[in-house]
């Protein structure tokens, strides 16, 4: 299954109100059959927050706008599509912002002076919420391991010079409660190790492309035969930062 997010930033300036985000569209790909959308998130809006807020929303992301979506034929997208649409966002602000900013207090890219130096980053074992309003309980967590960032040395990315630093997150693990119904309570606890590269351009700070792979394993509890489902997935991510003329073409 591929998901293709694409995200138009406009930047906050000197007023400090923040960055603003514009998800333009959100598609979908399973296997031979077409190319879905999600209307409810095309034109979606938000304001990107460092942290969590007094709603337990991670990055500025709303949770609430991941309850019952709906594709664009109508269709209801499941549970734990639901969560892998949230994620989405979840994964370009982490790479792009959390591991690729300054951090106020240590444990940040700033610490990396020369290559070869490795920093644990201030996210390091971090549990983030992950419940989604109707869909995913409250409760449901990803528990992060000991992330680390490494200075492995100097790139290219379309001409611009760019710092690559690698990152790898340890030893995660995630629980998650899902209630298909009132009387029905589905319960999936697993593991994950994800690990990538950063490119930052050298002038404006800006990654210019990211990638990650993951490894999950998981372990799904029902209340009905066979009892449990056992899983592993592997993820891949890549992220491009495009000039306006080639994100409008796209």
């Amino acid at each position: 299954q591929v998901l293709n997010l694409h995200l138009k930033c406009i930047p906050g300036g000197e007023n400090n109100t923040g960055d603003k985000y514009i998800c333009t569209e959100f598609k979908i790909i399973s296997g031979d059959t077409a190319e879905i959308s999600i209307p409810s998130l095309k034109g979606w809006s938000y304001i990107f927050k460092n942290g969590v807020n007094e709603k337990g929303e991670v990055l500025g992301i709303d949770h609430s706008k991941f309850a019952n979506l709906t594709d664009d034929r109508g269709k209801p997208i499941p549970q734990d599509k639901s969560y892998f649409i949230y994620n989405s966002f979840i994964d370009f602000h982490t790479f792009c912002n959390v591991f690729s900013e300054r951090t106020t207090d240590g444990g940040g890219i700033q610490d990396l002076k020369k290559i070869g130096d490795e920093v644990v980053h201030q996210s390091a074992n971090s549990r983030p919420s992950v419940d989604l309003g109707g869909s995913i309980e409250k409760g449901s967590y990803f528990q992060n391991g000991e992330i680390k960032l490494l200075f492995k040395g100097l790139s290219v990315v379309d001409e611009n010079e760019c710092a690559l630093v690698g990152y790898d997150s340890g030893e995660s693990s995630f629980h998650m409660i899902m209630k298909p119904s009132p009387d029905m309570e589905i319960v999936t606890d697993g593991g994950s190790h994800y690990f990538g590269d950063l490119y930052i351009d050298l002038k404006s700070f800006w990654v210019k492309r990211a990638v990650m792979d993951e490894l999950v394993e998981s372990e799904t509890k029902l209340p009905f035969p066979p009892g449990k489902i056992n899983s592993i997935a592997e993820r891949h991510i890549v992220i491009k930062n495009v000039s306006e003329k080639e994100f409008n073409e796209d």
